[in-house]
């Protein structure tokens, strides 16, 4: 009589197969692993890096000494009236925008609330703006310039004008409009990004 064999070979394909998938997810988990730390490596490489160069070759140290040496042209151009770049800023707001609110004229040159109220106080103080009732809410005032303040801004124009010039005059005359043009989309780009946004003119046209 012969005997039956066992179905062995069934077994080991079982047994073969189930040993199959942990090597297969082991391999798997193996390169994320591997993925990650590389990661974390070229992360670690960056701040390095960047540790490493020099204050001078960092954009927003070279940004923050320009807008220093741009205000100090300004206020040597300007000594005589004793206004400040933020000052001027509001006061030419209003002559571009007209009688404008605080929350206006906040949004207008990048300032928030609490600072363009205390420059306006300053400003009506000296007799350059004044407040007045909105002609549209009673319960609402607008800023406007006085006559006093379209006085200041008349003189102040060839020494501003002369500030700006020399904070970009080192320039090669055909790198300053280019230079200009890429100010422009970097402001423009981070714009949403900083605490006090700018809204353009057609913006606050809807608002």
């Amino acid at each position: 009589m012969v005997s039956a064999k066992l179905p062995v070979v069934p077994r080991r394909r079982v047994a073969r197969a189930t040993t199959k998938l942990p090597v297969a997810e082991s391999g798997k988990q193996a390169l994320t692993d591997l993925r990650i730390a590389e990661s974390a490596e070229s992360a670690e490489q960056a701040t390095t890096d960047w540790r490493g160069t020099s204050l001078e070759s960092r954009p927003g140290f070279l940004i923050r000494r320009l807008h220093q040496i741009h205000v100090a042209l300004f206020f040597e151009e300007c000594a005589p009236e004793g206004i400040t770049p933020v000052q001027y800023s509001i006061l030419t707001a209003l002559e571009q925008l007209g009688p404008s609110e605080q929350i206006a004229l906040s949004r207008a040159v990048g300032l928030d609330r609490a600072n363009t109220a205390d420059v306006i106080t300053r400003l009506v103080e000296r007799r350059f703006i004044q407040r007045k009732v909105a002609r549209s809410d009673k319960r609402k005032k607008v800023a406007e310039l006085t006559e006093v303040g379209r006085a200041l801004l008349a003189r102040l124009e060839v020494g501003v004008a002369r500030a700006h010039q020399r904070t970009i005059e080192k320039l090669p005359p055909a790198a300053r409009d280019q230079f200009m043009q890429h100010l422009q989309l970097l402001v423009e780009a981070g714009n949403e990004s900083s605490r006090t946004p700018v809204t353009r003119a057609k913006e606050r046209e809807t608002d």
